[in-house]
């Protein structure tokens, strides 16, 4: 275990800190600039506090639609936990653990920059959950995408309450138990603090950058993979032409024209004498639909990235101006549409993909019927590619937008809603899905490679495919396919270029 630590303050965060912090098991620690900032928040709040006059949203007075019912001052922790308790209202399937790490980080985040009123202990809690690999149980079901990810926060920030239920060294146990274990107290929350740990974005933000670190490396693997198919079904080189993409000059597509002739560098397949004048789209238009998911993709890190770096929850603390405002910075709607997008721009990776496969087992261009010897007595590739057509065709119901929807709550104060949440849930089922079909064309393609044989490749596909062969073998005659695409998903996910 690395025991590095992610600063985190209102310094920008980047998307290479977010992957180190995952890949590197690295912990997470508030910088001494952000102590400061959350005391001094928190000492200013208590000053108005004091005064018993003073009304102010979600602080001293109930949430949503019971806004205007005052909070006396001796039940306002007990406002916060009931806050807490109420919320926690999430069903379906366990958020992934290292979702749930994200949206401790997320959260501390965003309390790092001072304006969320919050006490320094809670703040340290959630680092120690993060850094002891304590995860809360949170679950998929519960968010409307505004007021922030309330369900889902709610089961996050239990466990401070010492309610709810953890992970803790591969165990789900009560958070009681794991408190005495730990010697940890309950944290008893202040004014202000129940909506500073509910309201936000850190459900959508922690999948969509999940989503995100798993698209770049599908993204990647897209257009190597379909380089090995380029050879396998003997396409010719002159749609990557550089000349081509310069007169339509989209970042992703002239990238992804410059990525595949690199790879197909020094091919004896790719440089002999072709039969064929053209090949079908889904080999001859790879630069322009890669291309257009590479630029989604662009921009919806954009997008994601100035989101983590903000603070989302409501209502804000300013000191130094001496207000405090209620505002919507809660509201998903810029990455409910993102989250859609990232969906729909992935799934086509899969879509063109499945049609190279499909291309592949047609026995055209030299290759055997279904890619096997004696087809008929084997059905060798037959079923993969219908694997791959209802993976899919699935992924096309679930790139129905999530975000063109709303439905009203909290009797009508909260009348539009970004279903955000829903459109994150979804989204890393598409990613999930486009892994397996990528998968599916990896195994294909070594496949369809060694009926070329003796003709070689380019040094950068034979290493492909010669690691790829490690794993999985060639496929002599029928077999159980299951395992392969297995292992050839394994591959796609861990392949390092």
């Amino acid at each position: 275990m690395s025991y590095n630590y992610l600063p985190l303050d209102k310094s920008r965060l980047d998307f290479e800190q977010v992957k180190n912090l995952l890949d590197y098991d690295q912990h997470i620690s508030i910088t001494f600039d952000a102590h400061d900032r959350i005391n001094k928040c928190r000492e200013y709040l208590n000053k108005k506090m004091a005064d018993p006059n003073s009304v102010y949203y979600g602080i001293n007075t109930g949430f949503g639609f019971l806004q205007n019912v005052r909070i006396k001052n001796e039940q306002i922790e007990k406002l916060q936990d009931n806050l807490l308790k109420s919320h926690a209202c999430g069903m379906g399937k366990e958020v992934p653990a290292v979702i749930v790490k994200l949206m401790l980080m997320l959260k501390v985040k965003s309390l790092s920059y001072g304006y969320s009123g919050v006490q320094i202990d809670t703040v340290k809690r959630l680092m120690n959950m993060f850094n002891n690999d304590v995860l809360p149980v949170i679950y998929e079901q519960g968010s409307l995408g505004a007021s922030g990810d309330l369900a889902p926060l709610s089961h996050l920030s239990l466990p401070l309450i010492g309610l709810g239920e953890v992970y803790y060294k591969g165990e789900r146990r009560k958070v009681e138990d794991v408190w005495k274990e730990l010697h940890w107290d309950n944290i008893r929350l202040q004014s202000k603090e129940g909506l500073a740990l509910i309201n936000g974005t850190q459900f959508m933000s922690a999948y969509g950058l999940y989503c995100l670190k798993k698209s770049e490396q599908l993204i990647r693997m897209a257009d190597l993979i379909c380089a090995l198919s380029y050879e396998a079904f003997d396409c010719i080189t002159e749609p990557l032409a550089e000349c081509i993409q310069t007169i339509r000059p989209y970042k992703g597509q002239m990238e992804t024209a410059k990525n595949i002739r690199g790879y197909l560098n020094g091919s004896a397949i790719a440089n002999h004498r072709k039969e064929q004048v053209q090949d079908p789209y889904s080999f001859r238009c790879v630069p322009q639909v890669h291309g257009a998911t590479k630029d989604v993709f662009d921009n919806i890190l954009d997008v994601f990235l100035t989101e983590i770096n903000s603070v989302t929850d409501n209502p804000n603390v300013f000191p130094d101006d001496d207000i405090i405002v209620s505002g919507g910075n809660f509201h998903g709607q810029p990455l409910a549409l993102r989250l859609d997008f990232l969906s729909i721009a992935m799934s086509e990776l899969a879509n063109i993909s499945e049609r190279r496969i499909y291309q592949l087992i047609s026995g055209q261009r030299g290759l055997p019927l279904f890619l096997v010897k004696d087809p008929g007595l084997n059905s060798g590739f037959m079923i993969p590619q219908y694997t791959a057509a209802g993976i899919v065709s699935e992924n096309k119901q679930l790139c129905t937008p999530a975000s063109v929807d709303s439905i009203s709550s909290s009797n009508n104060q909260e009348d539009h809603v970004s279903m955000g949440a829903n459109a994150a849930t979804k989204c890393l089922r598409v990613i999930n899905n486009v892994e397996k079909v990528l998968a599916i064309e990896l195994l294909s393609a070594a496949q369809a490679l060694d009926f070329r044989r003796p003709m070689q490749t380019s040094e950068v596909l034979e290493e492909l495919h010669a690691t790829f062969r490690k794993v999985v073998s060639f496929n002599e005659e029928d077999r159980v396919l299951h395992d392969d695409m297995m292992k050839a998903v394994a591959f796609v996910i861990s392949y390092q270029f």
